[in-house]
């Protein structure tokens, strides 16, 4: 028989004579697409990675099983079910023709030979050898996956396992660090779903619903989080804004899901001549958990002037989430969370095929360095005869038209015109001048095709960013901006990311990747121009 006919004739009866897709709750999930392949250009990936079975029980991940012809022996699957093991970080590999099964134990490192698959309640038991009544009652709930529309991605569960594990062990600052575009949000979004339903809360007993506080440091972070969570009954979500506060004239405690940003807990009223800030209106163990988006730039730095709220509601399990591994920069982060409960790098993610790799190509003009001469005209300003202006000088402490035009006519050349594009630049003026050059040089015959997205900018900038992330809408095409895009830009079109300005950290310069690695359909590569 050969390896088809091997799984429908003896592998299928084994597994269901075990109880497999027969006791309720457990699952048979055949062809598992564990990643689609790294893509390589001009539309190939190479092979996806997939398991001929795994095994699940309670909406959980036990086992995988690597099926052969029965012509073959018996382990000679071994080798890639312990690679598919380890990568979806079950405990328990199988190999098998159909006529015998080979087994490993991925944490004592037992092999052998068995006569038939163990149970689901078995295995169950096996992989879970201590009781844990709330990882029990976690497990009881299913991923929303909108009717299987959805899935999660194998990273992403075991990403909300680990998570979910440190709460049943009582753990208060959990942190996860994943590469942007890898679905961070979605994760807390599962995390609290499952919270939820559970009725887990700080007493320790599933009295009562949770109360979620999704704490970010831009609106947009907290906007695209409460629109990620609807699935969750309309009642239980609160978006506070300080529109809503000033006109209740309280902050608001009726709901389950609270989202927000640092900035609008800071504000608050007068009282004795002293500023209030609203989030000590909440008694300290209001909130059983809260999931602080980029934590890296939020409370948990030292020097923070967030820091206080997060340590105003040390009662609350608090999860951190990043993109960003431990550095010079971040380590206060990884101080206050402890080291990552799991990880999810930019490389395993293009690796694994669920982001685009790029390529990086650097632009050099006869002017990124620049000594004033007595032939020079200075149209505005003063300036300092003698001194060399380096590259972090330009458009910050001189601004020379000439030269930005050129490169912008350099990169615009470049690049494909029709293909969405953001553009950093030094500042917001910067940006402005940028954007205003952009128009000038386009082939586009639409005056809306370049626009910019800065604080400055406000809801016409948004709603700019918000036509520029539809991928129904090719307006605007370009956007440029100085840091305001750099984090929270969920598109999925952006094939070009232009640096116009210096990017002296690894966090930043690996964030602003992160805005051109998400798949887009028909897209299999981004471009970086440094300039």
């Amino acid at each position: 028989m050969n390896e088809a006919e091997t799984r429908a004739e003896l592998i299928d009866p084994a597994l269901k004579a075990a109880g497999w897709g027969v006791v309720e709750g457990s699952r048979i999930r055949r062809e598992y697409l564990i990643s689609p392949g790294r893509i390589e250009g001009r539309g190939r990936r190479a092979k996806p990675l997939k398991a001929d079975y795994v095994l699940e029980y309670r909406n959980t991940k036990l086992a995988v099983v690597e099926a052969k012809a029965n012509t073959e022996g018996i382990s000679e699957g071994v080798g890639q079910a312990k690679d598919y093991a380890g990568k979806l970080a079950v405990r328990f590999a199988y190999a098998t023709n159909g006529t015998g099964i080979y087994s490993v134990d991925m944490v004592t490192g037992k092999e052998g030979e068995l006569n038939v698959y163990p149970s689901p309640e078995r295995l169950w038991a096996m992989t879970f050898a201590k009781a844990d009544a709330w990882r029990d009652r976690f497990a009881a709930v299913p991923f929303e996956d909108k009717g299987g529309s959805h899935p999660g991605r194998y990273y992403q569960d075991i990403a909300i396992e680990r998570v979910l594990r440190a709460i049943s062990r009582k753990e208060h600052r959990i942190l996860l660090t994943l590469a942007t575009g890898t679905g961070k949000t979605f994760i807390a979004f599962q995390i609290a779903w499952k919270l939820f339903h559970a009725r887990w809360n700080l007493s320790g007993e599933p009295t009562r619903r949770p109360r979620i506080l999704f704490l970010a440091d831009r609106n947009i972070l907290a906007n695209q989080a409460y629109n990620a969570f609807s699935s969750f009954p309309e009642d239980a979500m609160v978006r506070i804004t300080p529109e809503d506060i000033r006109k209740k004239g309280k902050a608001p405690k009726n709901g389950s899901l609270f989202f927000t940003i640092f900035q609008t807990f800071m504000t608050g009223p007068e009282k004795d001549g002293k500023p209030t800030p609203w989030f000590g209106e909440y008694p300290p163990d209001f909130f059983d958990f809260i999931v602080i988006d980029e934590c890296h730039r939020g409370g948990a730095n030292d020097e923070s002037n967030w820091r206080g709220i997060m340590e105003y509601f040390a009662p609350a399990v608090q999860l951190g989430l990043t993109a960003t591994p431990k550095r010079r920069e971040n380590a206060d982060t990884y101080r206050y969370f402890g080291e990552p409960v799991f990880i999810y790098s930019l490389k395993d993610g293009i690796n694994d095929g669920f982001l685009t790799p790029f390529k990086v190509k650097q632009i050099q003009t006869t002017l990124d360095t620049y000594y004033y001469t007595s032939d020079d005209t200075v149209v505005e300003g003063e300036i300092e005869a003698g001194r060399l202006y380096e590259e972090a000088d330009f458009n910050r402490n001189i601004e020379i038209r000439g030269r930005e035009r050129k490169r912008v006519e350099i990169f615009m050349s470049q690049i494909d015109q029709n293909e969405k594009t953001l553009v950093f630049c030094a500042t917001q003026s910067h940006a402005l001048l940028v954007r205003d050059l952009i128009n000038q040089i386009k082939k586009s015959n639409d005056p809306h095709y370049c626009e910019r997205v800065t604080e400055n900018d406000g809801e016409i900038g948004e709603q700019h960013l918000r036509d520029f992330q539809d991928n129904e809408k090719t307006i605007p095409t370009i956007l440029t901006t100085s840091q305001k895009l750099s984090t929270g830009v969920d598109a999925r079109n952006i094939r070009n990311i232009v640096l116009m300005r210096l990017v002296n950290s690894m966090i930043e310069f690996k964030q602003i990747i992160g805005r051109g690695t998400r798949l887009s359909r028909g897209r299999t590569t981004s471009r970086f121009t440094t300039s």
